[in-house]
C-alpha cells in the first residue's frame, strides 16, 4: 500500500502543483479525530495511487502552510486541483465520503 505523502513549508508549493489532484491532510500528533482519520488517509493513498496524490501535513511542525490556508481546526482536508483548492472537509467524516469528494476532483 502507498503512504501518504509528508509535506512540508518547503516543498508545500511543489506538491500541490502538481499534474494530478492533490488531497492534504493538515493534522497533529495531539488531535484525537486526526488519528482516527489517519488511516483512512492510508486507505485512499492506496485506492487512488497514480490517479491522485495523497499528502499530509503536520500543523505544529509546518506553521507557515497551516497559516496561508487558515487551517484553525483539525484535521482539516484541502482538495487541489491544479494548484488551487476545490473542496475542504473539516472533522472526522467516513472514508465514503473522503472517497466522494475525491472522484469529484478527479
Amino acid at each position: 500500500m502507498a503512504n501518504t505523502l509528508a509535506i512540508t513549508d518547503a516543498n508545500f508549493d511543489e506538491v500541490i502543483n502538481s499534474d494530478k489532484p492533490v488531497l492534504v491532510d493538515f493534522w497533529a500528533e495531539w488531535c484525537g479525530p486526526c488519528k482516527m482519520l489517519s488511516p483512512i488517509v492510508e486507505e485512499l493513498a492506496g485506492e487512488y495511487d497514480g490517479k491522485a496524490i495523497i499528502a499530509s501535513v503536520d500543523v505544529d511542525s509546518n506553521p507557515n502552510v497551516s497559516a496561508k490556508f487558515g487551517i484553525r481546526s483539525i484535521p482539516t482536508l484541502l482538495f487541489f486541483k491544479n494548484g488551487e483548492i476545490v473542496d475542504k472537509q473539516v472533522g472526522y467524516v467516513p472514508k465514503a465520503a473522503l472517497a466522494q469528494k475525491l472522484d469529484g476532483v478527479l
